[in-house]
């Protein structure tokens, strides 16, 4: 019998069953109460996320790199092999920490051009982790138009093999969690995708050592936001909508969101992991080197 200060930590997680939790958030909609989507690049991290009530927990390389101290958008960088990245750490770090109360969403490369993505989701919910999305990394994050966009495009990197990837998940029986950083983009993974949860990325989260501010306000964030959400529930009026990124970096912030928009809930990614540990650790840090002997 553990001793009653010793955290209890299981060997076999348990795993969410993808139609009970998708029940379970048509009804947090009903209610509306807020779904919260939060990413970790560490067991520790997605171990507190779920005890704080989070729905979903996010894994995917730039949550990882993130918890090293590089930008999230360091894993665009064409030096590391993005799905092998997630996988390893949500078998390995992730899925032992959780109780099984929060779902385990694998954001993955759909554009692999070593795997089968199918093979890919197998292995996904061979370990648990009973949701995907698009994210890591999207095409959508590269400026259409651009030079590498089109260099991308033509070697076969296309938002058509995220579809796809979506598409295949939600016919294993998988939740499907779509994201996109434009308005087209979000139209075409709605229209032709129908994932059960969509998140519009208004853009890299500011704040901190490797935020981006884009200069938008949250009333900017909300107002683009809002034009996708609209179109998204035109197309399909059941999608859940969340939102992330930009000026949405406080939870004051995602409470404008709730205010200022048609949207379920929000996605957290730096705000609720890589800023509070720069903040948290660098204050400790600095009390602890003040000190000196008497």
């Amino acid at each position: 019998m553990l001793s009653p200060c010793l955290t209890e930590y299981k060997m076999i997680t348990k795993r969410v069953d993808p139609q009970v939790f998708l029940d379970r958030m048509r009804q947090k909609v009903k209610a509306r109460d807020p779904i919260m989507i939060a990413s970790a690049g560490s067991g520790l991290v997605a171990k507190l996320l779920e005890e704080q009530g989070v729905d979903i927990i996010n894994t995917f390389s730039g949550a990882r790199l993130r918890a090293n101290g590089m930008g999230t958008m360091s894993m665009m960088w064409p030096n590391l092999d993005s799905n092998a990245q997630t996988l390893n750490y949500t078998r390995e770090d992730i899925m032992p920490a959780l109780s099984g109360q929060a779902m385990i969403c694998a954001c993955l490369n759909a554009n692999d051009p070593l795997r089968d993505m199918r093979m890919v989701l197998e292995d996904c919910q061979r370990m648990g982790a009973n949701a995907v999305s698009n994210i890591g990394p999207s095409v959508s994050y590269v400026d259409e138009g651009s030079e590498i966009k089109k260099v991308l495009t033509s070697a076969g990197v296309t938002l058509d093999n995220e579809i796809e990837m979506l598409r295949l998940a939600k016919e294993m029986g998988m939740v499907a969690v779509g994201l996109a950083f434009t308005p087209e983009d979000s139209e075409r993974i709605v229209a032709e995708a129908a994932p059960h949860i969509f998140c519009y990325h208004a853009g890299t989260t500011k704040g901190g050592r490797t935020g981006y501010d884009n200069g938008s306000t949250i009333a900017d964030t909300a107002r683009d936001t809002e034009a996708v959400y609209q179109r998204a529930l035109a197309l399909a009026p059941d999608t859940i909508l969340v939102g992330h990124g930009a000026a949405m970096e406080t939870s004051e912030d995602a409470q404008f969101m709730l205010n200022n928009t048609s949207g379920h809930g929000f996605w957290t990614g730096s705000s609720t992991e890589r800023l509070p540990i720069e903040r948290a650790v660098t204050q400790a840090a600095s009390d602890f080197r003040k000190l000196s002997f008497h």
